[in-house]
């Protein structure tokens, strides 16, 4: 091996990081900390892991305090630090979503992802019964939930395919998945509204929702669009 493939091949192996800054004091440690924790989750393009963040500070840093006190600093930034799909991402704040469409015609991170009526209402009810079959779903419509329909949540990744079903045929399940915690702006499923408070308020009926009577027009896929976003 030649010295220049050799200093390449040094060049390639990942710097050793002193994570615990033992020779700093207290405070500029924990700055260090900070900016570093800030770094990466600003370099990341998706929400960064408390696995992932663990690489780079000491192993009795405090995660909880450490974001708490990057918040404290984004205050009056126009982007802030928020918890989602299981990690920590920047996102610019919803205050400014108009500002950032008139410069570009979208939102920032903002796709032009859209989900007719029908899509929204399926990809609602997995979220809530997950895991479930293609024809459960159609059991809680009271039409047959199509493939293609499943196809277009699943190509836009916000459903993957679940555990077998122990039904006869042991069909396929859909589950939500981190993407779709991420779009919707959520940290964990826990987040989801509380379905009896759907019902309260008024916004949703299981038992229209059982009965099919939620969507009449539910076997057609050009009704109502229904943006999400990804930020």
């Amino acid at each position: 091996m030649s010295e220049a493939s050799a200093r390449r091949k040094a060049n390639d192996q990942p710097t050793l990081l002193d994570t615990e800054l033992e020779h700093l004091p207290p405070e500029l440690r924990w700055r260090e900390w900070m900016g570093r924790v800030e770094a990466v989750i600003f370099a990341a393009s998706e929400p960064v892991t408390r696995e992932v963040l663990a690489r780079v500070v000491g192993k009795n840093c405090n995660f909880e305090l450490i974001i708490d006190d990057i918040r404290a600093e984004l205050g009056g930034r126009p982007y802030e630090l928020v918890a989602v799909a299981g990690g920590w991402q920047h996102r610019t704040k919803k205050f400014f979503g108009d500002a950032i469409r008139s410069a570009f015609g979208t939102a920032a991170g903002e796709g032009a992802k859209e989900l007719s009526q029908s899509e929204a209402l399926v990809l609602m009810c997995i979220a809530y019964f997950q895991p479930i079959t293609r024809g459960e779903l159609s059991s809680f419509f009271g039409k047959e939930v199509s493939r293609d329909l499943i196809g277009v949540l699943r190509a836009q990744e916000l459903i993957a395919s679940g555990p077998r079903s122990p039904q006869p045929g042991a069909p396929y399940t859909y589950v939500t998945t981190k993407n779709f915690l991420s779009q919707f702006g959520l940290d964990t499923l826990r987040q989801l509204p509380d379905f009896e408070a759907l019902e309260d308020a008024g916004l949703l009926s299981k038992e229209k929702l059982l009965a099919g009577d939620i969507m009449p027009e539910f076997s057609d896929s050009n009704d109502g669009q229904v943006r999400h976003e990804e930020g």
